[in-house]
């Protein structure tokens, strides 16, 4: 196997390591946003049945616990650009899609705009309704037009 398709592949494990990676962070938002388990439980549970490596579990870890010890400020920051749609009212998928994406969007994960707006779509579409996808990524768009104020909000400023 030449260098480039070594590459190419690892690159591709990675790509899809991060998605299933993803797919546990919402399954696991999802459980504490509807049932009163503690994080750590959730995470063991979601550890035991999917194969992630290391450096994955660190991503799973990392986003669950940070958006859920700040998922007042993230909402309040997603309802000021979303006002027609109470984030109280969404969809518990789209809830959690958006303050996934939202605080991916931050840089505290280094995942580029695009690709945090980008995998936050393909997730509200595999897992919420029909029109979650546009929703997802007009709400995600704005947000990362005032990506400096969630930061400051973040911090405490």
């Amino acid at each position: 196997m030449s260098t480039t398709s070594q590459q190419n592949n690892q690159g591709n494990t990675h790509i899809e390591m991060r998605r299933r990676a993803r797919g546990a962070v919402l399954e696991a938002l999802y459980e504490l946003d509807t049932t009163d388990h503690s994080v750590e439980e959730v995470l063991e549970g979601r550890f035991s049945t999917l194969l992630l490596d290391e450096k994955s579990r660190v991503f799973v870890r990392t986003i669950v616990e940070n958006v859920w010890s700040y998922r007042t400020q993230l909402d309040a920051f997603i309802g000021e650009h979303a006002p027609e749609w109470p984030v109280a009212q969404l969809a518990v998928v789209d809830r959690n899609v958006l303050r996934m994406g939202a605080y991916e969007l931050t840089g505290a994960m280094d995942t580029p705009y695009k690709v945090a707006i980008n995998e936050a779509v393909e997730l509200a579409k595999t897992y919420g309704s029909a029109s979650a996808g546009r929703f997802v990524n007009g709400v995600l768009g704005a947000v990362a037009n005032h990506i400096d104020d969630l930061n400051e909000m973040l911090r405490g400023g």
